[in-house]
């Protein structure tokens, strides 16, 4: 599967902004204000969360994690 570069771009936006959030684990999942993702990084998490790539995870409660 490729990527353009916008889904790239956005990818590693919302990654960036999960992992500086310090959620590196399932136990340390955060919200999505937790976060601080903007509207459009919102938009896209749904898309990149959970099966689709396995690299961002959602947890029961609907927090995110790397």
């Amino acid at each position: 599967m490729s990527f353009s570069g916008f889904q790239f771009i956005m990818l590693h936006r919302i990654i960036s902004k999960i992992e500086r959030a310090g959620a590196t684990s399932k136990a340390k999942a955060v919200t999505i204000g937790e976060a601080e993702l903007d509207l459009q990084e919102q938009r896209w998490l749904s898309y990149f969360a959970g099966a689709f790539l396995g690299r961002i995870k959602k947890t029961e409660d609907k927090k995110y994690y790397i």
